[in-house]
């Protein structure tokens, strides 16, 4: 069974504009270039061709690729978001234990495209550091294995 990919309202809107841009401006790119390289004439020794076929396979595979996440996207209440412990979609102010230095985190879906940030970073649900914080509670320590070695955050806020 498929899985749910859970969604901010931002991400699923930016899949849905990406989609829309793919399937109307992508492919009429692509319709233009494979009309420029037939132009050339013999197909069998045509690089502009089979260039152009490559990048309507890309398309076309990211266009499947999107189709299938939005299909099986569930939407994140933002609003309704637990502050008391941190899952997906939860804005987080985490602190360095050894250096003190505090960020700012939104934990989002790997499949969202979104550039906009919450203060200061945007992680990915798959990412090292988003996987420790998930589930954690304010005040709670939580380590994360880097190439550096582990590093230890303390959970200081979840916020809204």
């Amino acid at each position: 069974m498929a899985q749910d990919i859970l969604l901010t309202s931002q991400g699923l809107k930016e899949l849905e504009a990406e989609l829309e841009d793919l399937k109307v401006r992508g492919r009429q790119e692509i319709k233009e270039k494979i009309q420029v390289a037939l132009s050339f004439g013999d197909l069998s020794e045509n690089a502009e061709y089979d260039e152009a076929r490559n990048d309507q396979g890309k398309l076309e595979a990211r266009i499947l690729e999107i189709e299938d996440i939005l299909s099986r996207a569930k939407l994140i209440d933002e609003d309704s978001l637990s502050t008391d412990v941190i899952q997906m979609g939860s804005k987080v102010e985490i602190k360095d234990v050894e250096y003190g230095d505090v960020y700012k985190y939104q934990i989002i879906s790997s499949t969202s495209t979104s550039k906009d940030k919450v203060d200061d970073y945007i992680t990915s649900d798959e990412s090292p550091v988003a996987k420790a914080l998930l589930g954690h509670k304010a005040g709670d320590i939580v380590e994360v294995e880097s190439p550096v070695g582990i590093i230890k955050y303390e959970v200081i806020e979840i916020l809204r």
